[in-house]
């Protein structure tokens, strides 16, 4: 996990950050803030506690709650002590600054770039955070698909032989429902209906599992570990319905045809 020296003004430009327990870091003392997501995550981060980073042992005084973004997987402390724990100077790695406005940044990267002072790379929270992530973003992906693809199957496999066992032990009661009057169609659109709803509800289950799910990763670029919320958006769940009736219709479709075809006289004989 990332430790951060911050400044006092940390929660003036990071608006959406706020203590939930403990206080404020004391400036000059060896005191630390610990993000929700981290402490929730990692042992040993309660308030009150001592840690051990570099030469020093720092005491955790206080939580904070960034509204899940990143800054949650971090730890603060007071950015003169940290620079000192690990011998820096007066080094920074970055810097963040809040603009007025959308449109100020044109102008604080020109007035940057036209200081020949300062040599530094200009990004928006999120451009910054998209860059970092790309790496783990690119891996997840190429080992996610196949990995998907091949759960996929098994679930088609599964919903199958669920509903080709659903059909056999009520093979009676299809036979009985076509003797009432209704036809092979019928009952094939039952059986695949039956299925993907079957399969819908399977669905909705992973989607309240998993929306919100807390895990932890490592952070490619800068080797720290990261804490991050599962959130599945709207196009996420469209992709997860769409997903979850195609393997509905392939599971349902054979034991439907099966349940259509099934004999009347034969089923019946068995009452």
């Amino acid at each position: 996990m990332p430790a951060s020296g911050v400044q006092a003004s940390a929660f003036e430009v990071r608006q959406y950050v706020e203590l939930v327990e403990g206080r404020m870091f004391e400036p000059g003392k060896n005191e630390m803030i610990v993000g929700r997501a981290a402490q929730q995550e990692f042992k040993g981060l309660d308030v009150g506690s001592t840690i051990a980073l570099g030469r020093m042992n720092w005491t955790i005084v206080g939580t904070f709650d960034a509204s899940g973004s990143v800054s949650e997987s971090e730890i603060w402390t007071d950015v003169r002590v940290l620079q000192g724990a690990y011998r820096r100077g007066n080094s920074y790695q970055s810097v963040r600054v809040r603009l007025e406005d959308k449109d100020s940044l044109a102008v604080f990267v020109a007035t940057l770039s036209n200081d020949p002072r300062i040599e530094a790379d200009v990004y928006t929270e999120k451009e910054y955070y998209s860059t970092q992530a790309e790496p783990l973003s690119k891996f997840i992906r190429m080992l996610g698909y196949p990995i998907t693809f091949l759960i996929g199957i098994g679930a088609a496999f599964g919903a199958l032989n669920s509903m080709y066992s659903s059909v056999s032990s009520r093979g009676t009661e299809i036979a009985t429902l076509r003797a009432l009057g209704f036809g092979p169609i019928a009952v094939l659109v039952s059986t695949i209906i039956e299925s993907t709803l079957f399969a819908l509800i399977g669905g909705a289950l992973a989607f309240v599992a998993f929306n919100g799910f807390q895990v932890s990763t490592l952070n490619s670029s800068s080797f720290s570990q990261v804490v991050f919320d599962f959130a599945v958006t709207g196009e996420l769940l469209v992709q997860g319905i769409i997903t979850a009736l195609i393997i509905g219709l392939i599971g349902g479709f054979l034991p439907a045809v099966r349940a259509a075809r099934l004999p009347v006289a034969q089923a019946l004989r068995e009452l």
